[in-house]
């Protein structure tokens, strides 16, 4: 079951990641959104890069970042993969 939430983009599907918030119609994570604009990519930018995303969707993720972020934090600590399971080949990259 779908459930909307104060955002207009922003749902989770129990169907898709446990029910953590994604990009309404897509299977993309607000979480992915945050982790790409923390390293510095500028939303126009990340529209380039996940080209199913609006410039709208994008900024509605991380309007829903600022109003939970608690929330998305333990998500993506929750998905971080451990420095020690990272080929070193690319972990500076």
């Amino acid at each position: 079951m779908v459930q909307t939430t104060e955002h207009l983009y922003i749902v989770r599907d129990e169907r898709i990641l446990s029910s953590e918030p994604i990009i309404k119609g897509t299977r993309t994570p607000v979480r992915a959104i945050v982790e790409t604009w923390r390293m510095g990519i500028a939303p126009e930018e990340i529209s380039r890069g996940l080209p199913h995303l609006t410039l709208a969707q994008i900024f509605d993720a991380l309007s829903y970042y600022s109003d939970h972020q608690e929330e998305i934090n333990a998500y993506i600590e929750r998905n971080r993969i451990p420095d020690d399971l990272i080929d070193p080949l690319v972990r500076d990259l």
